[in-house]
């Protein structure tokens, strides 16, 4: 029953599995364009590697963005705002002015003279402020006060305008200045008293008209052609072999255009579609096999997988924002990140790769073609071999600089490629990378928090747990003291042959630290915690091997009490992986001749060790502990017996599920004997 319910919950992880698969599949195609997609690759200065093209259908020949600006910026530049003339306002000034001149002259009868004066006051005061209005008092609006008298403006005078300089018009002070050298200069004196209720009569009557103004600057620029020019159907575009020149390459980008535009009216957007879900498919599928070769473990486990997928649907999606963001380059996007934080919990191939196939489906969502492409790589590769352990910033820092350079340098060569010059390079790009390269920094805090939502352990967490101070470590050191160097010790051979064979060194040295932490239950019973008489003299062989064997599932125990991260509490269940207690098994076995011994009774629960790491720790544990029995060891004495625990190991079948190689064990081996000469202090044997 047991068996039938493991094989049903296999079946049920796959499903889970390739659902996961398919649904990251199916989310990233809903990014790409419905429309279809130009077959032809083209950049300016290069050669037109394809047969004649010849223009199936008649084209315009768009402007280019430049030439649409310079454009504008020509009828920017030729472009009059809009004044009114308002008729009205004189007579209506005039009126007001006659109004308060005869209240004026009510008051003042007493010392002016009589009724006929006022009329030629009056008379003479109108003329004035008709000849003033006639010229027109101009009020500029803030944004042309400082225009010189050359300015033209277009004035509207009912449905008609005509064009006229400043200089044609008076402004407020100017036409006060008019005022008062008129009014000195009447043909009658006046009296001097009228003067304000002139002044207050005055005012502008042409103003700025900013609504007709911003209508009629919006036509001109929308009247703009964005066209230069005709392909007529039939006409040759370009010749194979010919260079792609400044002419020609317009009329590609408007071909394109135009084939794009129409064609994808003509096609079917559900065809489109499924070509880009087939390929995303591909890459998918691609993908897989890699991983389900080289690294099962991430087929085995939802959360490795989950993991790997998230980068590809999360920089899809931040790919096609940004697509959709005019003011941001594709080439702000730190796509580095995504081989700097796997390569913190996986291999450099698996890294690289995860970086390939992101690059690769992000290529299906931009523009930007075969450069694109050939930066995002070269970078990738520069950002697998040159990432350093997150633990050192001064490292990290570096790699994010030679990132940066590999960015820079790749699309300075490709640019010199497609440009031919220095002057065609698109400079402000440099600028984007720049800010690529800060954004890669965002790495760093990633790869803690992918720790947690993942349930990784990266080398921050290790070097962490490595720490002394540890309540676990002191309380290790505090109640078994010779366990705790022994610990050190096997950390130390471990550490030196992971060195060398290539495994995790560090994951091995924290590993070793708490391998042996369930003796602390039971420190007396373990051979390098006793001082005086062993505890086992008291007690018979079955109780001996079971407190013994007892310190690997209460290890297990503590490390969850503690919450030590799985991979760290593996070390703890294989270090011993199924082998027996010898020492007590033969001594029972010669107790009780005539019984049937159930070996079970001496044998460690296991799991066997799957990865080099554990296999590496397994055999330092056993090194080290053997050798304390040696008294007096002489070098041959040390390599019978690091050869003896070796083969019994594999005789016994314990490295069997790991990936430790015979190379990898020579080298293990003669790192072993190295240092434990070294520790005994064996002078190196010359020939006689």
């Amino acid at each position: 029953m047991s068996q039938e319910f493991n094989q049903i919950f296999k079946r049920f992880k796959q499903f889970v599995n390739i659902g996961t698969v398919v649904t990251v599949a199916l989310l990233i195609s809903l990014l790409y364009p419905n429309n279809v997609k130009f077959k032809y690759e083209f950049h300016r200065g290069q050669g037109w590697p394809y047969a004649d093209l010849t223009a199936p259908f008649d084209f315009a020949i768009n402007k280019s963005k430049n030439e649409m600006e310079n454009d504008r910026a020509l009828i920017m530049n030729e472009f009059w705002p809009y004044y009114t003339l308002n008729d009205n306002l004189e007579n209506a000034k005039i009126k007001d002015f006659e109004a308060a001149l005869g209240a004026w002259w009510k008051e003042a009868s007493s010392i002016h003279s009589p009724n006929l004066q006022l009329e030629t006051t009056g008379k003479e005061g109108s003329t004035i402020l008709k000849k003033i209005y006639a010229k027109g008092i101009l009020q500029l609006s803030p944004e042309h006060a400082d225009a010189d008298g050359n300015f033209v403006i277009n004035v509207v005078h009912g449905n008609a305008f005509s064009q006229r300089t400043r200089s044609g018009f008076y402004l407020p002070k100017e036409a006060e200045a008019a005022l008062e050298s008129s009014f000195s200069n009447a043909r009658t004196e006046l009296p001097i008293d009228i003067l304000p209720l002139l002044r207050a009569a005055l005012v502008p009557n042409i103003t700025y008209d900013e609504a007709r103004t911003q209508t009629m600057l919006h036509n001109a620029l929308s009247a703009v052609s964005p066209t230069k020019g005709l392909v007529n159907h039939g006409d040759i575009i370009i010749k194979k072999g010919n260079l792609v020149t400044d002419d020609v390459y317009e009329k590609l980008v408007s071909f394109r255009a135009k084939y794009e535009s129409d064609i994808s009216s003509k096609k079917s957007a559900l065809t489109v579609y499924l070509g880009y879900l087939l390929l995303t498919g591909l890459i998918l599928g691609a993908f897989l096999m890699y991983v389900n070769t080289y690294r099962k473990e991430i087929l085995a486990s939802w959360n490795y997988l989950a993991f790997v997928m998230v980068w590809l649907l999360g920089f899809s999606y931040l790919t096609y924002l940004v697509e959709q963001m005019e003011v941001l380059s594709i080439y702000v996007i730190p796509y580095c990140v995504v081989p700097v934080v796997v390569r913190h919990f996986f291999t450099y191939r698996l890294a690289f790769f995860t970086h390939v196939v992101v690059v690769l489906i992000a290529g299906f969502l931009t523009a930007e073609g075969h450069q694109f492409l050939f930066t995002q790589i070269v970078a990738g590769v520069v950002a697998v071999l040159a990432v350093a352990d997150a633990r050192d910033w001064t490292k990290f820092f570096k790699s994010v600089v030679a990132i940066l350079v590999a960015y820079s340098l790749s699309h300075l060569g490709m640019s010199l490629i497609e440009e031919g010059s220095f002057r065609g390079i698109d400079w402000p790009i440099l600028g984007w990378l720049a800010f690529n390269g800060f954004l890669t920094l965002l790495a760093f805090p990633l790869i803690p928090l992918a720790e947690r939502v993942f349930g990784f352990t990266s080398a921050i967490s290790l070097v962490e747990l490595s720490d002394m101070n540890r309540p676990l470590l002191r309380d290790l050191a505090m109640r078994a003291p010779g366990t705790f160097q022994h610990s050190l010790q096997v950390g130390n051979l471990a550490e030196a042959a992971a060195n060398d064979i290539g495994a995790d060194a560090l994951l091995v040295r924290v590993g070793a630290l708490y391998h042996d932490i369930g003796k602390m239950k039971n420190p007396e019973y373990f051979v390098e915690n006793q001082s005086g008489s062993s505890p086992h003299d008291g007690v018979n062989r079955l109780e001996s091997a079971r407190i013994i064997i007892e310190h690997v599932p209460e290890g297990e125990k503590l490390a969850k009490k503690y919450g030590l991260p799985t991979v760290i509490t593996r070390f703890i269940t294989t270090h011993h992986g199924t082998t027996k207690v010898e020492y007590f098994y033969k001594n029972y076995v010669h107790e009780n001749p005539d019984i049937e011994v159930d070996k079970v009774l001496f044998t460690y629960p296991g799991p066997l060790p799957n990865s080099k790491e554990e296999a590496v720790l397994m055999l330092a544990d056993s090194v080290e502990a053997t050798s304390r029995s040696l008294k007096d060891p002489t070098g041959e004495d040390i390599d019978k017996l690091v050869d003896k625990i070796f083969k019994g190991k594999v005789d016994m079948g314990q490295l069997h599920e790991s990936k430790l190689t015979f190379g990898d064990m020579e080298k293990c081996r003669v790192v072993f004997c190295k240092m434990l000469r070294s520790i005994y202090h064996i002078r190196m044997e010359y020939p006689e």
